[in-house]
């Protein structure tokens, strides 16, 4: 009887731990992609939408600006208007050395400061006012937000009325309790002159005036940022310094302030960019009459009285350029040492 042949090694194909060669192909091809590359696909996916609408309403409208900025388009012929057209420098020159133009932007400056440190110092005495509890606190709270909140329209609409030098209520104040002779038009008196001490100043009325607007209608915002600020504050520095004697000036000054400081930073350079760029608080007020007239609705008139798209353009880009110094200047200055300090 013959014996049953051994199998060779040969006879058994050689499994090894990715197979043969020739199979690792086909079989990374039928794994399908790997986690890191799905993970991938999903992220695009999620913010696709994001970058769409970012696209669309944010960078195709600055291209569109920038576009028209250097060209020489008016309504009449802005729809032969196109990417290939004739570039050219004269919207800038026309801006620049048209009349008023320094005064404008010297007038919206002292517009942005003068609104910018008001609505700080305001939110700053709310925040430190409403920072400790007490009874009511909330329906405080909810009234200070109000001159936020409430719509633009009305607003004006409240301090044209409260102005007015026929039936306001302020002149009818300062008639009663200041002696005043003749009521006083704030919202259409350029200059007003003011005696003290025997000297005569010169004041901008109808500018402070909205000044004073601007710091009444935005110091909420600056509120509910050092508020939040204060009560991230570790209480027991302040209780440390209140056993030692401080004063509540010293605590102020010398335990208060430098915390606030970087928050004060930021709030500066976000309402110097919000109120330089501002147009229908003045516009609402004073039509950019009686010396209010700034950047922004300098640019609305080449639109609509003079119906000149490329130097309105060309102003916005002047307007752009100005606050991209300034947040330079921030980023250089303060914002190292703000980031420093955290």
């Amino acid at each position: 009887m013959a014996s049953p042949q051994t199998p060779t090694p040969a006879a058994f194909p050689r499994r090894g731990r990715g197979g043969s060669p020739s199979d690792r192909p086909a079989a990374t091809a039928r794994r399908g992609p790997t986690l890191r590359r799905r993970e991938s696909n999903a992220g695009i996916a999620f913010i696709s939408p994001t970058l769409i609408v970012v696209l669309v309403v944010v960078v195709l409208p600055i291209l569109w600006t920038v576009m028209l900025g250097f060209q020489n388009v008016r309504l009449i012929n802005i729809r032969q208007t196109g990417v290939f057209g004739e570039y050219t420098l004269d919207n800038f020159r026309t801006v620049v050395t048209s009349p008023g133009f320094a005064s404008t932007l010297l007038t919206t400056v002292e517009y942005s400061v003068g609104g910018t440190a008001l609505s700080i110092l305001g939110g700053l005495v709310a925040a430190l006012a409403l920072r400790k509890p007490f009874r009511g606190r909330a329906a405080f709270r909810a009234v200070v937000l109000l001159p936020y909140v409430a719509p633009i329209v009305a607003v004006t609409f409240v301090w044209e009325i409260m102005l007015s030098p026929q039936f306001g209520i302020v002149n009818a104040w300062g008639a009663k309790l200041l002696g005043w002779h003749h009521p006083v038009p704030f919202l259409s008196e350029q200059t007003s002159t003011m005696s003290l001490f025997g000297w005569h100043i010169h004041l901008p009325l109808a500018l402070l005036t909205v000044i004073v607007f601007e710091g009444w209608r935005y110091f909420p915002f600056a509120f509910l940022f050092l508020l939040a600020r204060l009560q991230a504050m570790p209480k027991d520095v302040d209780e440390a310094a209140l056993v030692d004697g401080a004063t509540p000036s010293q605590r102020f000054r010398h335990i208060m302030l430098p915390q606030l400081g970087p928050v004060i930073a930021l709030l500066a350079v976000l309402r110097f960019i919000m109120t330089f760029t501002k147009f229908d608080d003045v516009y609402l007020l004073t039509g950019g009459g009686a010396g209010t007239e700034v950047v922004s609705v300098r640019v609305y008139d080449f639109l609509t009285a003079q119906f000149d798209i490329g130097a309105a353009s060309a102003q916005a880009l002047v307007l752009a350029v100005v606050l991209a110094i300034m947040v330079a200047i921030y980023m250089r200055f303060f914002a190292p040492s703000a980031g420093s300090e955290h």
